[in-house]
Protein backbone atom coordinates (compact mmCIF):
# COMPACT_ATOMS: atom_id res chain seq x y z
CA UNK A 1 0.00 0.00 0.00
CA UNK A 2 2.88 2.37 0.74
CA UNK A 3 4.32 1.66 -2.71
CA UNK A 4 0.97 2.50 -4.30
CA UNK A 5 0.81 5.70 -2.27
CA UNK A 6 4.33 6.70 -3.43
CA UNK A 7 3.39 5.96 -7.04
CA UNK A 8 0.22 8.07 -6.81
CA UNK A 9 2.16 10.87 -5.12
CA UNK A 10 4.72 10.89 -7.94
CA UNK A 11 2.05 10.62 -10.63
CA UNK A 12 0.07 13.49 -9.10
CA UNK A 13 3.20 15.64 -8.94
CA UNK A 14 3.88 15.04 -12.62
CA UNK A 15 0.29 15.89 -13.56
CA UNK A 16 0.39 19.11 -11.52
CA UNK A 17 3.95 20.03 -12.54
CA UNK A 18 2.90 22.73 -15.07
CA UNK A 19 0.82 24.42 -12.39
CA UNK A 20 3.65 24.18 -9.85
CA UNK A 21 6.08 25.69 -12.36
CA UNK A 22 3.68 28.53 -13.15
CA UNK A 23 3.15 29.34 -9.46
CA UNK A 24 6.85 28.96 -8.83
CA UNK A 25 7.85 31.43 -11.53
CA UNK A 26 5.06 33.90 -10.84
CA UNK A 27 4.79 33.77 -7.05
CA UNK A 28 7.91 31.93 -5.85
CA UNK A 29 5.82 29.08 -4.44
CA UNK A 30 7.31 25.55 -4.33
CA UNK A 31 10.58 26.75 -5.93
CA UNK A 32 11.68 28.28 -2.63
CA UNK A 33 13.54 25.72 -0.58
CA UNK A 34 13.40 23.11 -3.34
CA UNK A 35 16.72 21.53 -2.36
CA UNK A 36 15.49 21.17 1.24
CA UNK A 37 12.18 19.70 0.05
CA UNK A 38 14.34 17.13 -1.75
CA UNK A 39 16.11 16.26 1.49
CA UNK A 40 19.20 18.47 1.44
CA UNK A 41 18.87 20.22 4.79
CA UNK A 42 21.80 21.81 6.63
CA UNK A 43 23.78 19.78 9.17
CA UNK A 44 23.03 20.99 12.70
CA UNK A 45 25.61 20.73 15.45
CA UNK A 46 23.96 19.54 18.65
CA UNK A 47 24.49 16.87 21.32
CA UNK A 48 23.25 13.47 20.17
CA UNK A 49 19.48 12.99 20.37
CA UNK A 50 18.92 16.51 21.72
CA UNK A 51 17.15 17.85 18.61
CA UNK A 52 13.34 17.99 18.54
CA UNK A 53 11.69 18.55 15.17
CA UNK A 54 8.51 20.66 15.26
CA UNK A 55 6.55 20.84 12.01
CA UNK A 56 4.17 23.73 11.32
CA UNK A 57 2.42 23.71 7.95
CA UNK A 58 1.86 27.40 7.37
CA UNK A 59 1.32 30.75 9.09
CA UNK A 60 -1.56 29.68 11.32
CA UNK A 61 0.25 26.68 12.79
CA UNK A 62 3.44 28.71 13.18
CA UNK A 63 1.67 31.40 15.19
CA UNK A 64 -0.13 28.77 17.26
CA UNK A 65 3.20 27.14 18.12
CA UNK A 66 4.62 30.26 19.79
CA UNK A 67 3.52 29.49 23.38
CA UNK A 68 4.48 25.82 22.94
CA UNK A 69 7.99 26.67 21.77
CA UNK A 70 8.43 29.10 24.65
CA UNK A 71 7.26 26.50 27.17
CA UNK A 72 9.41 23.73 25.69
CA UNK A 73 12.54 25.85 25.88
CA UNK A 74 11.79 26.75 29.51
CA UNK A 75 10.81 23.24 30.63
CA UNK A 76 13.47 21.35 28.67
CA UNK A 77 16.54 23.60 28.35
CA UNK A 78 18.62 20.69 27.04
CA UNK A 79 16.65 20.29 23.82
CA UNK A 80 17.38 22.08 20.55
CA UNK A 81 14.50 22.85 18.18
CA UNK A 82 14.30 22.49 14.43
CA UNK A 83 11.20 24.09 12.92
CA UNK A 84 9.84 23.12 9.51
CA UNK A 85 7.05 24.51 7.35
CA UNK A 86 5.46 23.53 4.07
CA UNK A 87 4.54 26.94 2.67
CA UNK A 88 6.69 29.93 1.74
CA UNK A 89 4.60 32.28 3.90
CA UNK A 90 4.92 29.91 6.85
CA UNK A 91 8.68 29.77 6.32
CA UNK A 92 9.00 33.55 6.35
CA UNK A 93 6.96 33.88 9.54
CA UNK A 94 8.77 31.00 11.28
CA UNK A 95 12.18 32.51 10.55
CA UNK A 96 11.02 35.78 12.05
CA UNK A 97 9.14 34.39 15.06
CA UNK A 98 11.60 31.64 16.03
CA UNK A 99 14.92 33.18 15.03
CA UNK A 100 16.08 33.19 18.67
CA UNK A 101 14.59 29.84 19.74
CA UNK A 102 15.28 27.47 16.84
CA UNK A 103 18.59 26.03 15.70
CA UNK A 104 17.24 25.98 12.14
CA UNK A 105 14.07 26.67 10.17
CA UNK A 106 13.70 24.34 7.19
CA UNK A 107 11.20 23.23 4.57
CA UNK A 108 9.40 19.94 5.15
CA UNK A 109 10.57 17.29 2.64
CA UNK A 110 8.45 15.82 -0.11
CA UNK A 111 6.91 12.61 1.17
CA UNK A 112 9.09 10.13 -0.68
CA UNK A 113 11.02 7.53 1.29
CA UNK A 114 14.42 8.66 0.04
CA UNK A 115 13.86 12.34 0.78
CA UNK A 116 12.47 11.60 4.24
CA UNK A 117 15.33 9.21 5.07
CA UNK A 118 17.91 11.79 4.01
CA UNK A 119 16.43 14.46 6.30
CA UNK A 120 15.98 12.12 9.26
CA UNK A 121 19.56 10.94 8.92
CA UNK A 122 20.84 14.55 8.85
CA UNK A 123 18.75 15.84 11.76
CA UNK A 124 18.56 12.63 13.81
CA UNK A 125 15.79 14.00 16.04
CA UNK A 126 14.95 12.71 19.50
CA UNK A 127 11.27 13.23 18.68
CA UNK A 128 9.02 14.78 16.03
CA UNK A 129 6.05 17.00 16.87
CA UNK A 130 3.46 17.60 14.16
CA UNK A 131 1.22 20.63 14.62
CA UNK A 132 -2.46 19.91 14.01
CA UNK A 133 -2.88 16.74 11.92
CA UNK A 134 -0.20 16.40 9.27
CA UNK A 135 -0.50 12.77 8.18
CA UNK A 136 2.33 11.96 5.76
CA UNK A 137 2.45 8.16 5.32
CA UNK A 138 6.08 7.72 4.24
CA UNK A 139 7.32 10.21 6.80
CA UNK A 140 5.54 8.47 9.67
CA UNK A 141 6.62 5.05 8.43
CA UNK A 142 10.28 6.07 8.19
CA UNK A 143 10.16 7.59 11.68
CA UNK A 144 8.74 4.31 12.99
CA UNK A 145 11.50 2.28 11.34
CA UNK A 146 14.12 4.66 12.75
CA UNK A 147 12.63 4.39 16.26
CA UNK A 148 11.89 8.13 16.33
CA UNK A 149 8.73 8.86 18.36
CA UNK A 150 6.15 11.09 16.68
CA UNK A 151 3.41 13.05 18.41
CA UNK A 152 0.59 15.11 16.97
CA UNK A 153 0.11 18.28 19.01
CA UNK A 154 -2.90 20.60 18.85
CA UNK A 155 -4.46 17.94 16.64
CA UNK A 156 -7.72 18.48 14.85
CA UNK A 157 -9.73 16.61 12.23
CA UNK A 158 -12.32 18.61 10.34
CA UNK A 159 -15.44 16.89 9.08
CA UNK A 160 -14.11 17.19 5.51
CA UNK A 161 -10.75 15.57 6.36
CA UNK A 162 -12.48 12.88 8.41
CA UNK A 163 -14.76 11.90 5.52
CA UNK A 164 -11.81 11.86 3.13
CA UNK A 165 -9.71 9.62 5.36
CA UNK A 166 -12.60 7.20 5.85
CA UNK A 167 -12.44 6.31 2.15
CA UNK A 168 -9.01 4.75 2.82
CA UNK A 169 -9.59 3.85 6.45
CA UNK A 170 -7.60 0.59 6.37
CA UNK A 171 -4.51 2.34 5.02
CA UNK A 172 -4.93 5.35 7.33
CA UNK A 173 -5.22 3.05 10.33
CA UNK A 174 -1.91 1.47 9.36
CA UNK A 175 -0.32 4.92 8.91
CA UNK A 176 -1.63 6.14 12.27
CA UNK A 177 -0.18 3.08 14.00
CA UNK A 178 3.23 4.72 13.51
CA UNK A 179 2.18 7.54 15.85
CA UNK A 180 3.16 7.43 19.50
CA UNK A 181 0.81 10.12 20.76
CA UNK A 182 -2.03 12.29 19.46
CA UNK A 183 -2.91 15.32 21.57
CA UNK A 184 -6.20 16.52 20.11
CA UNK A 185 -7.93 19.87 20.56
CA UNK A 186 -11.41 18.59 21.44
CA UNK A 187 -13.29 15.44 22.38
CA UNK A 188 -14.77 15.40 18.86
CA UNK A 189 -11.30 15.49 17.27
CA UNK A 190 -10.23 12.67 19.61
CA UNK A 191 -13.24 10.55 18.72
CA UNK A 192 -12.61 11.06 14.99
CA UNK A 193 -8.99 9.93 15.11
CA UNK A 194 -10.09 7.02 17.29
CA UNK A 195 -12.66 6.07 14.63
CA UNK A 196 -9.89 6.08 12.03
CA UNK A 197 -8.11 3.32 13.92
CA UNK A 198 -5.61 4.94 16.30
CA UNK A 199 -5.03 3.06 19.54
CA UNK A 200 -7.12 4.79 22.27
CA UNK A 201 -4.16 4.56 24.66
CA UNK A 202 -2.28 6.96 22.37
CA UNK A 203 -5.00 9.63 22.34
CA UNK A 204 -5.49 12.52 24.76
CA UNK A 205 -7.39 15.81 24.71
CA UNK A 206 -5.15 18.79 25.47
CA UNK A 207 -7.24 21.77 24.37
CA UNK A 208 -6.42 24.29 21.67
CA UNK A 209 -2.99 25.95 21.68
CA UNK A 210 -4.43 28.82 19.65
CA UNK A 211 -6.20 30.11 22.76
CA UNK A 212 -2.78 30.39 24.41
CA UNK A 213 -1.18 31.76 21.23
CA UNK A 214 -3.76 34.53 21.12
CA UNK A 215 -2.78 35.48 24.64
CA UNK A 216 0.90 35.89 23.72
CA UNK A 217 1.72 39.64 23.64
CA UNK A 218 2.46 41.08 20.21
CA UNK A 219 5.38 43.49 19.94
CA UNK A 220 4.06 47.02 19.69
CA UNK A 221 6.60 48.70 17.40
CA UNK A 222 4.71 47.63 14.26
CA UNK A 223 1.43 48.74 15.81
CA UNK A 224 2.86 52.13 16.67
CA UNK A 225 4.42 52.59 13.25
CA UNK A 226 1.19 51.79 11.39
CA UNK A 227 -0.83 53.92 13.78
CA UNK A 228 1.35 56.95 13.09
CA UNK A 229 1.92 56.44 9.36
CA UNK A 230 -1.74 55.99 8.45
CA UNK A 231 -3.16 58.45 10.95
CA UNK A 232 -5.11 55.88 12.93
CA UNK A 233 -4.75 57.96 16.10
CA UNK A 234 -7.97 59.96 15.95
CA UNK A 235 -11.60 59.05 16.42
CA UNK A 236 -12.04 57.61 12.93
CA UNK A 237 -13.70 54.20 12.83
CA UNK A 238 -11.39 51.45 11.52
CA UNK A 239 -12.72 48.24 9.99
CA UNK A 240 -10.16 45.46 9.56
CA UNK A 241 -10.94 42.66 7.10
CA UNK A 242 -8.45 39.96 8.09
CA UNK A 243 -7.29 36.90 6.11
CA UNK A 244 -9.76 37.42 3.29
CA UNK A 245 -10.40 35.22 0.25
CA UNK A 246 -12.22 35.88 -3.01
CA UNK A 247 -14.95 37.15 -3.28
CA UNK A 248 -14.82 38.63 0.22
CA UNK A 249 -12.77 41.70 -0.70
CA UNK A 250 -15.33 42.73 -3.30
CA UNK A 251 -18.21 42.16 -0.87
CA UNK A 252 -16.50 44.14 1.88
CA UNK A 253 -15.58 47.00 -0.44
CA UNK A 254 -19.21 47.24 -1.56
CA UNK A 255 -20.47 47.26 2.02
CA UNK A 256 -17.82 49.81 3.01
CA UNK A 257 -18.63 52.19 0.14
CA UNK A 258 -22.31 52.20 1.12
CA UNK A 259 -21.45 52.70 4.78
CA UNK A 260 -19.23 55.70 3.95
CA UNK A 261 -22.37 57.66 3.10
CA UNK A 262 -23.27 57.51 6.80
CA UNK A 263 -19.74 57.65 8.25
CA UNK A 264 -17.42 59.47 5.79
CA UNK A 265 -14.45 59.33 8.19
CA UNK A 266 -14.39 55.53 8.40
CA UNK A 267 -11.27 53.61 7.28
CA UNK A 268 -10.91 50.09 5.91
CA UNK A 269 -7.82 47.87 6.22
CA UNK A 270 -7.80 44.90 3.83
CA UNK A 271 -5.47 42.01 4.69
CA UNK A 272 -5.77 39.23 2.06
CA UNK A 273 -4.83 35.74 3.19
CA UNK A 274 -2.52 34.83 0.30
CA UNK A 275 0.36 37.05 -0.86
CA UNK A 276 -0.04 35.99 -4.50
CA UNK A 277 -3.39 37.84 -4.52
CA UNK A 278 -1.99 41.20 -3.39
CA UNK A 279 -1.81 42.64 -6.92
CA UNK A 280 -5.30 41.38 -7.73
CA UNK A 281 -6.71 43.07 -4.62
CA UNK A 282 -4.80 46.27 -5.41
CA UNK A 283 -6.56 46.39 -8.79
CA UNK A 284 -9.89 45.71 -7.12
CA UNK A 285 -9.44 48.62 -4.70
CA UNK A 286 -8.34 50.88 -7.54
CA UNK A 287 -11.47 50.06 -9.51
CA UNK A 288 -13.63 50.85 -6.46
CA UNK A 289 -12.67 54.51 -6.90
CA UNK A 290 -11.66 55.08 -3.28
CA UNK A 291 -8.46 56.80 -2.11
CA UNK A 292 -6.13 54.05 -0.94
CA UNK A 293 -2.60 53.20 0.15
CA UNK A 294 -0.32 50.16 0.29
CA UNK A 295 1.58 49.13 3.37
CA UNK A 296 4.47 47.79 1.24
CA UNK A 297 5.10 51.11 -0.49
CA UNK A 298 7.11 54.01 0.89
CA UNK A 299 5.27 56.32 3.25
CA UNK A 300 3.37 59.15 1.60
CA UNK A 301 1.45 62.22 2.74
CA UNK A 302 -1.71 60.65 1.34
CA UNK A 303 -1.44 57.63 3.65
CA UNK A 304 -3.19 59.48 6.48
CA UNK A 305 -6.24 60.26 4.35
CA UNK A 306 -6.58 56.94 2.50
CA UNK A 307 -10.01 55.41 2.96
CA UNK A 308 -8.65 51.92 2.20
CA UNK A 309 -5.30 50.51 3.33
CA UNK A 310 -3.99 47.34 1.72
CA UNK A 311 -1.95 45.36 4.25
CA UNK A 312 0.21 43.56 1.68
CA UNK A 313 2.83 42.25 4.11
CA UNK A 314 3.40 38.95 5.88
CA UNK A 315 3.28 38.48 9.65
CA UNK A 316 2.04 41.97 10.60
CA UNK A 317 -1.66 41.19 10.93
CA UNK A 318 -1.55 40.41 14.69
CA UNK A 319 -0.13 43.89 15.31
CA UNK A 320 -3.12 45.52 13.60
CA UNK A 321 -5.98 44.02 15.60
CA UNK A 322 -5.67 46.52 18.43
CA UNK A 323 -6.03 49.40 15.93
CA UNK A 324 -9.39 48.18 14.62
CA UNK A 325 -12.83 49.23 15.81
CA UNK A 326 -14.36 46.15 14.15
CA UNK A 327 -12.61 43.02 12.88
CA UNK A 328 -14.11 40.85 10.15
CA UNK A 329 -12.35 37.45 10.04
CA UNK A 330 -12.25 36.13 6.49
CA UNK A 331 -12.45 32.79 4.78
CA UNK A 332 -15.94 32.63 6.23
CA UNK A 333 -18.14 34.15 3.52
CA UNK A 334 -15.96 32.33 1.03
CA UNK A 335 -16.47 28.61 1.61
CA UNK A 336 -12.95 27.93 2.89
CA UNK A 337 -13.85 27.16 6.49
CA UNK A 338 -12.89 30.40 8.24
CA UNK A 339 -9.76 31.59 10.00
CA UNK A 340 -8.57 32.20 13.53
CA UNK A 341 -10.76 34.53 15.61
CA UNK A 342 -8.62 34.12 18.73
CA UNK A 343 -5.95 36.75 18.08
CA UNK A 344 -8.48 39.61 17.72
CA UNK A 345 -10.41 38.16 20.68
CA UNK A 346 -7.28 38.35 22.84
CA UNK A 347 -7.13 42.14 22.46
CA UNK A 348 -10.87 42.54 23.02
CA UNK A 349 -11.90 43.22 19.44
CA UNK A 350 -15.49 43.44 18.27
CA UNK A 351 -15.52 40.48 15.87
CA UNK A 352 -17.68 39.55 12.89
CA UNK A 353 -17.34 36.30 10.97
CA UNK A 354 -19.21 34.67 8.13
CA UNK A 355 -21.27 31.50 8.14
CA UNK A 356 -18.62 29.07 6.82
CA UNK A 357 -16.42 28.44 9.86
CA UNK A 358 -16.12 24.64 9.87
CA UNK A 359 -12.32 24.82 10.32
CA UNK A 360 -12.92 26.39 13.73
CA UNK A 361 -16.43 25.13 14.46
CA UNK A 362 -15.90 24.42 18.17
CA UNK A 363 -14.16 27.74 18.79
CA UNK A 364 -16.75 29.79 16.92
CA UNK A 365 -19.59 27.95 18.64
CA UNK A 366 -18.06 28.77 22.02
CA UNK A 367 -17.78 32.46 21.15
CA UNK A 368 -21.26 32.70 19.61
CA UNK A 369 -22.85 31.11 22.69
CA UNK A 370 -20.98 33.62 24.85
CA UNK A 371 -22.20 36.56 22.76
CA UNK A 372 -18.56 37.30 21.93
CA UNK A 373 -18.75 37.25 18.13
CA UNK A 374 -21.38 38.09 15.55
CA UNK A 375 -21.78 35.37 12.90
CA UNK A 376 -23.52 36.14 9.62
CA UNK A 377 -26.32 33.92 8.44
CA UNK A 378 -25.87 31.83 5.29
CA UNK A 379 -26.82 34.30 2.58
CA UNK A 380 -25.91 35.13 -1.01
CA UNK A 381 -22.96 37.37 -1.84
CA UNK A 382 -25.28 40.30 -2.54
CA UNK A 383 -27.14 39.82 0.73
CA UNK A 384 -23.80 39.40 2.55
CA UNK A 385 -22.78 42.91 1.44
CA UNK A 386 -26.11 44.30 2.67
CA UNK A 387 -25.83 42.48 6.00
CA UNK A 388 -22.24 43.64 6.49
CA UNK A 389 -23.22 47.23 5.72
CA UNK A 390 -25.99 47.00 8.31
CA UNK A 391 -23.65 45.46 10.89
CA UNK A 392 -20.82 47.92 10.27
CA UNK A 393 -23.18 50.89 10.53
CA UNK A 394 -24.98 49.58 13.62
CA UNK A 395 -21.87 48.58 15.54
CA UNK A 396 -19.96 51.76 14.73
CA UNK A 397 -22.88 53.75 16.08
CA UNK A 398 -23.13 51.66 19.26
CA UNK A 399 -19.95 51.92 21.31
CA UNK A 400 -21.51 50.16 24.31
CA UNK A 401 -22.36 47.08 22.24
CA UNK A 402 -18.89 46.97 20.70
CA UNK A 403 -17.20 47.22 24.09
CA UNK A 404 -19.45 44.52 25.54
CA UNK A 405 -18.65 42.12 22.67
CA UNK A 406 -14.96 42.85 23.09
CA UNK A 407 -15.08 42.18 26.84
CA UNK A 408 -16.90 38.89 26.28
CA UNK A 409 -14.37 37.86 23.62
CA UNK A 410 -11.44 38.53 25.95
CA UNK A 411 -13.15 36.73 28.85
CA UNK A 412 -13.89 33.70 26.67
CA UNK A 413 -10.21 33.60 25.71
CA UNK A 414 -9.11 33.73 29.34
CA UNK A 415 -11.51 30.94 30.31
CA UNK A 416 -10.05 28.58 27.71
CA UNK A 417 -6.29 29.02 28.07
CA UNK A 418 -4.11 26.24 29.46
CA UNK A 419 -3.52 23.90 26.53
CA UNK A 420 0.21 24.64 26.55
CA UNK A 421 0.66 23.42 30.12
CA UNK A 422 -1.30 20.23 29.41
CA UNK A 423 0.58 19.61 26.16
CA UNK A 424 4.03 20.00 27.72
CA UNK A 425 3.08 17.70 30.59
CA UNK A 426 1.92 14.99 28.17
CA UNK A 427 5.07 15.32 26.07
CA UNK A 428 7.29 14.71 29.10
CA UNK A 429 8.09 11.06 28.19
CA UNK A 430 9.39 12.12 24.76
CA UNK A 431 11.49 15.04 25.90
CA UNK A 432 12.84 14.22 29.35
CA UNK A 433 16.48 13.31 28.79
CA UNK A 434 16.42 11.04 31.84
CA UNK A 435 14.04 8.70 30.01
CA UNK A 436 14.15 6.78 26.77
CA UNK A 437 11.77 8.52 24.32
CA UNK A 438 9.88 5.27 23.72
CA UNK A 439 9.82 4.02 27.31
CA UNK A 440 6.68 5.54 28.80
CA UNK A 441 4.50 6.43 25.84
CA UNK A 442 1.03 5.04 25.25
CA UNK A 443 -0.11 5.54 28.85
CA UNK A 444 -2.40 8.53 28.42
CA UNK A 445 -6.07 7.99 27.65
CA UNK A 446 -8.76 10.41 26.55
CA UNK A 447 -10.27 10.39 30.03
CA UNK A 448 -6.96 11.21 31.72
CA UNK A 449 -6.65 14.61 30.06
CA UNK A 450 -9.92 16.56 30.51
CA UNK A 451 -10.19 20.03 29.03
CA UNK A 452 -10.90 21.65 32.34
Amino acid sequence: MYSLYSFLLTFGLLILLPRFLFNGVRHGKYIAGLSQRLGRVPQIRAPERSLVWLHCVSVGETQAARPLVKALREQFPHIKLVISTTTLTGQNVARKVFKEQAEAVIYFPFDWRWTVRRVLKTINPRAVLLMETEVWPNFLNECWHAQIPVAIVNGRLSETSFRRYKFVKKFIARVLSSLDLALMQTDLDAQRILALGLDPNKIAVSGNLKFDAGAVPVTSHVTGHLKTRFGLTGKASVILAASTHAPEEQIILLAFKRMLQKDPSARLILAPRHPERFEQIASLIESAGLPWARRSQHASETDRSAAVILLDTIGELPAVYSLATIVFVGGSIAKTGGHNILEPAAVGSCIITGFHTHNFSEIVRTFVEAGAVHQLSQVSETDAALELERLFTGLLANEIQREEMGKRAKLTMEENVGATVRTVRMLMPLLDRRQSPKSTLGQISIESAPLA
